[in-house]
């Protein structure tokens, strides 16, 4: 090595140390510098007590909106008579739910069963859950008609016959009705009716001087057409979004067909010497298949619920039809095909209390002409029916509701009064 640098290393590395315990402070003061302030353990504890009753807030809130959700949807399958088991708390939400020493623990009322008005059900029947509901009908009707058989010579003057005729109907149909959810969006039903059916006409002919009325008595029981429906549910609703619910009914002619029915018809119903032309028996069906698709919706506004749908029933026409005039002669009338119905309802459900509820609504048929081979009836118009229906539900058990409804007729056509009563009962 050169003795020379020697010394002047020493220098160098003599400064450098010198220089080390300097530097060293003014790290050590910067560190001091840098090292955040320790806070008071009371100034801590205020927030951390801060944070836990947010966090307790929040979970509150999303304790009674997952508690809101559920009686929304409850409501809506209880909209048309449904029956749902209430739904078992969840782990997270009894942890989220305050105890009180001392205290009882309140249970959450179950919204009430809104009263069944029309055919389509609200939410749909849960996965594998069955409802049987059985089901009595009455419908009342009465009609007056004026038939003028003859010709004028002027406007002032008839020469032939005026009959007068007044029709009172009764109609009582039990039905059993059976809903089975398939999933928790579908589901399907039957539906088996029995009808009994009597009508009396009331009429005198003036022209003939007729000193009392007459009065022509006709009844039918049987099987009603059997009915089945399956429905889907579209989209899942919220205080702002309805719920749809897509439909599709077909309907049988299991009953007893109006074309197999005898008339009191002494040669020919229209001829010189017919009868009253009137049945001697009643049918009890419709005599036509039939299939209705529908779309139902239905809006949830606490403590309400909103419901409407619209729908359009299409009767398939029968060929080589041949009526029953009397026992053993058949008369030929050819191809039929009944007018569709286009239907439009609509109403409001209302809660009473926890267990009762009260509807009320309106229900709108428009029914076509009827045409016979092609052509158009001769009288056959468009119908329009229109009925005001109000409704009653109490929910007895978890299990079981019963509905009560009464419509009343908005014009001729329609029966003057309707009284339903529904029990539905899940499994």
């Amino acid at each position: 090595m050169n003795q020379k640098a020697r010394p002047g290393g020493r220098t160098v590395l003599a400064g450098a140390l010198l220089a080390m315990p300097t530097l060293g402070a003014h790290a050590q003061n910067a560190a001091v510098a840098n090292e955040p302030t320790l806070a008071s353990p009371r100034v801590l504890q205020q927030q951390l007590d801060a944070q836990d009753r947010e966090i307790q807030r929040l979970k509150q809130a999303v304790a009674e909106q997952e508690a809101r959700q559920r009686a929304l949807r409850q409501t809506l399958q209880r909209a048309l008579g449904q029956e749902v088991a209430p739904a078992q708390g969840t782990v997270a939400e009894s942890e989220s739910r305050p105890v009180r020493v001392g205290v009882a623990p309140s249970v959450e009322p179950q919204p009430p069963a809104m009263a069944n008005l029309f055919e389509q059900p609200g939410i749909l029947t849960p996965r594998n859950q069955l409802v049987l509901e059985p089901s009595v009908q009455y419908a009342y009707s009465s009609s007056n008609r004026v038939a003028l058989v003859g010709y004028t010579i002027i406007p002032a003057l008839l020469i032939g016959l005026i009959d007068v005729r007044e029709i009172k109907r009764n109609t009582l149909t039990g039905a059993v009705t059976a809903r089975y959810g398939l999933t928790s969006r579908f589901e399907v039903e039957g539906k088996v009716p029995y009808v009994y059916r009597s009508d009396s006409t009331i009429s005198r002919e003036y022209a003939l001087g007729a000193a009392s009325d007459k009065v022509f008595g006709a009844h039918g029981k049987a099987l009603g057409d059997i009915e089945m429906a399956a429905r889907y549910q579209l989209t899942d609703g919220s205080d702002t979004r309805p719920y749809l619910i897509g439909g599709l009914r077909f309907k049988a002619r299991t009953g007893k067909d109006p074309f197999d029915v005898e008339t009191d018809c002494i040669t020919r119903c229209d001829g010189p010497d017919a009868g009253t032309g009137l049945p001697l028996s009643l049918p009890t069906g419709s005599g036509f298949y039939s299939l209705q698709p529908s779309l139902t919706w239905l809006l949830p506004s606490d403590p309400a619920v909103f419901f409407g749908g619209i729908s359009y029933t299409h009767n398939f026409k029968r060929s080589n039809i041949s009526r029953l005039v009397r026992a053993g002669q058949r008369e030929f009338i050819g191809t039929v095909e009944p007018g569709g119905v286009i239907g439009l309802n609509f109403g409001m459900g209302l809660a009473l209390n926890e267990r009762a509820s009260f509807s009320m609504g309106v229900e709108l048929n428009s029914v076509g002409r009827t045409k016979q081979n092609g052509q158009v009836v001769a009288g056959s118009v468009r119908t329009q029916l229109a009925s005001l229906l109000m409704g009653y539900s109490y929910r007895y058990n978890d299990k079981t509701s019963f509905n009560v409804s009464v419509g009343a007729g908005l014009t001729r056509d329609t029966p003057d009064l309707s009284i339903n009563f529904r029990m539905p009962r899940s499994f």
